[in-house]
């Protein structure tokens, strides 16, 4: 069965715009896991916009406390994401390969032109004891020289699905995302997926793709806790101001 890791980077980015310590990463972690949730996911950049450094080592402690819950670390390993799992450890690293600037992940890893610079680096991140994922787009052919490269698994990069979604070439999309899945299990990679993927169009997804071990998913499931957990907390400023609700 798929499980969920939930990613906190919205969380931070809107902690970031005050100087208040609200909302929480570390609350909303324990919230996500006492859930349910499978575990944690985070992407830090070198300009700290939203997850910073404090939060990836406070995130580390919570995650001691739900131990059948994984961490899970995005990030490029020739930024700063590599210094953070030396540090830290988490169950897993997931290299992305984002320029310093990018507003968000936009693609995969082009692993014929970075298989060589990567491959060392593969090697000391397992050698820590932690999983190795490669953030892929959705090439058959790229499967085996990710699993070349060393990686245990492969991040399938979606947003190409999620844009397609209702469209007239979603079938066309999500058979690229099926034969890509089939081709990084045959190389004997696990397959992870992740951008854009929300509520509606996920469950499409892993009817039509075999084997996703796990999904990580943060900008729609925090912008829709945001919305449906909205009329209550106004019920209980209005009751705070002394209005019956």
């Amino acid at each position: 069965m798929t499980k969920l890791s939930v990613n906190l980077n919205k969380i931070a980015l809107l902690r970031n715009s005050r100087a208040l310590g609200i909302p929480s990463v570390t609350r909303s972690a324990r919230i996500a896991l006492a859930a349910g949730a499978h575990g944690i996911t985070v992407h830090p950049r070198p300009d700290g916009r939203h997850i910073r450094t404090a939060d990836v080592y406070e995130l580390k402690a919570v995650l001691g406390e739900y131990p059948d819950a994984e961490f899970n670390i995005e990030g490029n390993p020739f930024e700063n994401a590599l210094e953070l799992v030396r540090a830290v450890r988490p169950h897993q690293f997931t290299l992305v390969p984002d320029e310093p600037g990018a507003y968000t992940s936009d693609q995969g890893w082009d692993i014929g032109r970075h298989a060589e610079r990567l491959r060392p680096l593969i090697a000391e991140v397992k050698a820590l004891g932690v999983r190795v994922s490669l953030f892929m787009d959705p090439v058959p052919e790229a499967m085996v020289d990710a699993a070349e490269a060393g990686a245990d698994r492969v991040e399938l990069y979606t947003e190409p699905y999620a844009k397609s979604f209702g469209a007239a070439d979603e079938a066309q999309s999500l058979s690229r995302y099926t034969a890509a899945a089939l081709a990084a299990q045959r190389a004997g990679l696990g397959v992870n997926a992740g951008h854009d993927l929300n509520r509606t169009n996920l469950p499409r997804f892993l009817t039509a793709v075999p084997g996703i071990e796990e999904v990580s998913i943060g900008h729609a499931l925090i912008s829709d806790a945001l919305e449906e957990g909205l009329a209550h907390t106004v019920r209980t400023y209005l009751a705070a101001v002394g209005h019956p609700t």
